[in-house]
């Protein structure tokens, strides 16, 4: 995904840029996400930008055009126009678990994305913005927009937009996690279902594939929201079935790394493997370079746990990286170019609870995992469910 800074006036001269500007400005009015009025003194009237990005599918091809209009949030005031916030994003140690569930057990995973999502939350604040650009109300160009529900930008709009779907989930049977509150877990008399949330990207797998089907229709009744099938690219993870599981892969995202970098044409290394010293050098000019290369090396952990290790090395030093360091990270992404198809597989290996449960209680005591403090309360509570439907499996 590619996000463009072009200005106003040049991208309202193309047309593709100009249908997506029509087509947000069309949604926000369907949800009557403001109201003109006089604007006064006393108001803190934030501003507000237009956002363009081009989405790609998995394989480089073009999705479509997306012009998305997006609140000044940074000039909001705590108290006066905004009060909570909250980050409706599930850890992704909690995405992992439910991916290796659904994988041992052979559920199908599906996939929903909900249309402007945060346009879903209702305002309880008065927050005042201006009209957008090109395209004022001619009849009153010096009225101000006050809000009546979410924007993107808004500090609160995800809190908002959370509250509006957790409350539905509630009423509809789910239950909300009690190790990750992005989770939401409905258990039946027969069938388990699970929903994970991802801002406005939903996950979703069952032990019954009617129960899916049933719960998308619910979802599709309350919002508006495009079903995107099984699973099959997420958050840059492509998630492909294979014969011995689910195989996810970050690929495209690595060569889009590759590319951003120049680094597309190096010559590919067998190890990264490379001895650093912190006193060695001076700091290298563009340091916003290498923290943004090192963020991205990070990321692209999810899937290779291979380059872990050297990815947190190479991360000790982003305040002040020196060129020994830059070329540690270069050598990494070396090693990538040369290991795009590698991943991670979720085998569907024969799964029991019991015995997940008795193999991973040790460790907790000795804390021999990463991350550990996080995968595991989840599994636990998952297991527990499993208990209490009787869908124990050995």
């Amino acid at each position: 995904m590619n996000i463009l800074s072009q200005p106003i006036l040049d991208a309202s001269q193309k047309p593709e840029w100009k249908n997506a500007m029509k087509e947000e400005i069309d949604a926000l009015q369907k949800n009557d996400t403001w109201e003109l009025v006089p604007k006064m003194i006393c108001q803190n009237v934030i501003g507000c930008k237009w956002v363009y990005k081009t989405k790609f599918n998995s394989d480089g091809t073009l999705n479509r055009c997306k012009a998305r209009l997006v609140a000044k949030g940074y000039s909001q005031t705590y108290g006066i126009d905004y009060d909570e916030t909250f980050s409706a994003v599930a850890k992704m140690a909690s995405i992992r678990v439910v991916i290796s569930l659904a994988s041992s057990l052979n559920w199908t995973l599906h996939q929903m994305d909900v249309n402007n999502a945060f346009l879903n939350g209702f305002l309880k604040e008065e927050v005042f913005m201006e009209q957008p650009e090109g395209f004022k109300d001619s009849a009153n160009p010096e009225f101000v927009c006050k809000l009546k529900r979410g924007l993107y930008g808004l500090k609160q709009a995800p809190r908002t937009w959370f509250e509006r779907l957790a409350n539905y989930l509630k009423i509809v049977g789910f239950k909300q996690s009690l190790a990750d509150a992005l989770v939401f877990i409905m258990n039946g008399k027969n069938d388990i279902i699970i929903i994970v949330l991802y801002v406005d990207d939903l996950i979703i797998t069952s032990s019954n594939d009617g129960f899916i089907y049933e719960t998308k229709k619910k979802l599709s009744a309350e919002f508006e929201i495009k079903d995107l099938g099984e699973l099959k690219y997420f958050l840059g993870i492509e998630v492909v079935k294979c014969p011995h599981g689910l195989m996810l892969s970050q690929r495209k995202y690595m060569m889009d790394m590759l590319r951003q970098f120049g680094m597309q044409d190096c010559k590919p290394i067998q190890t990264p493997n490379m001895k650093l010293d912190a006193m060695d050098g001076y700091v290298i000019a563009d340091v916003k370079m290498y923290q943004q290369m090192v963020g991205k090396l990070i990321y692209s952990t999810i899937t290779r746990p291979d380059i872990a290790f050297l990815v947190g090395i190479v991360s000790r030093y982003m305040q002040e990286p020196k060129k020994v360091h830059l070329v540690a990270a270069k050598r990494i992404l070396r090693y990538i170019k040369g290991t795009l198809d590698y991943g991670i597989l979720y085998s569907n290996h024969e799964f029991s609870l019991v015995s997940s449960l008795m193999h991973i209680g040790p460790k907790i005591r000795n804390r021999e995992e990463v991350q550990l403090d996080i995968v595991v309360p989840l599994e636990v509570e998952l297991c527990h469910v499993f208990l209490k439907s009787n869908q124990l499996l050995h």
